[in-house]
């Protein structure tokens, strides 16, 4: 094993113990951890992709609920994680989990569409997945997932400032692990506030760092995502000469 994915998976388990001791209130009434329940597919991701140095680390923001939440891998939907990574493992359930959002794991039929696109992009342009890693890694930075009553998605930029300074904290500690691990010489945010949390978590560092950047966020929720998002980001990555 790479010595990157070793100082990542230490990294991976140190986030999770520290953010499994957080406590929220309302309107969160339900947090998953897919660092504890979807460990196996999360482990065999690091281990089989990441190594030092990389061209690129992209940043999201914290698990979809039918990509990592499934999954355990970044904007994880599962066609793209099983088919195209060429990972499936045995993913639990979480204690207390909502039940109109249960965790099914690879049997999971509904598609990640943040996911999908991310990965389908990667797989247009890189044709392999080994490819595509020997230049990039993707992580997300927060790990956990916030769900209302309802059951409607909950995102932690939306948390009051108590709760998530110490989350905040955790999870810049993590992601500066993680650019030391991979020494990329771009870390980009997908979407606005990745890219805020990156510069934040090294601001002030005592060595030169990425280069910190950002890309359309491939939400469907986003009406310019949904006007052509693979098109932005080519559009983009071009514009900053990334991949030159």
């Amino acid at each position: 094993m790479e010595q990157a994915a070793v100082e990542l998976l230490r990294a991976a388990h140190e986030l999770s113990d520290t953010v499994g001791r957080l406590h929220f209130g309302a309107p969160v009434a339900h947090v998953y951890n897919p660092l504890v329940y979807a460990a196996e597919p999360h482990r065999r991701y690091i281990e089989r992709f990441s190594g030092a140095p990389r061209r690129v680390v992209f940043v999201g923001m914290n698990p979809g609920p039918f990509g990592m939440m499934q999954t355990g891998i970044p904007f994880g939907e599962v066609a793209a994680v099983r088919d195209w990574m060429g990972i499936e493992a045995a993913v639990a359930s979480p204690v207390g989990a909502h039940p109109r959002r249960p965790i099914e794991g690879f049997a999971c039929r509904r598609s990640e569409v943040s996911g999908r696109r991310l990965w389908g992009w990667a797989a247009r342009r890189f044709g392999t997945a080994q490819t595509f890693f020997e230049e990039c890694f993707v992580l997300n930075y927060c790990p956990l997932v916030f769900l209302e009553a309802s059951g409607r998605n909950f995102t932690p930029d939306k948390l009051p400032r108590a709760e998530l300074a110490p989350l905040q904290a955790a999870c810049d500690l993590h992601l500066r692990q993680a650019i030391a691990a991979l020494s990329p010489r771009w870390a980009i945010g997908i979407g606005a506030y990745a890219r805020e949390r990156i510069a934040a978590a090294l601001a002030g560092g005592t060595l030169a760092g990425p280069r910190i950047e950002q890309v359309l966020h491939p939400s469907p929720a986003s009406p310019a995502a949904n006007r052509g998002w693979e098109e932005a980001v080519e559009r983009k990555l071009s514009e900053l000469g990334v991949f030159d």
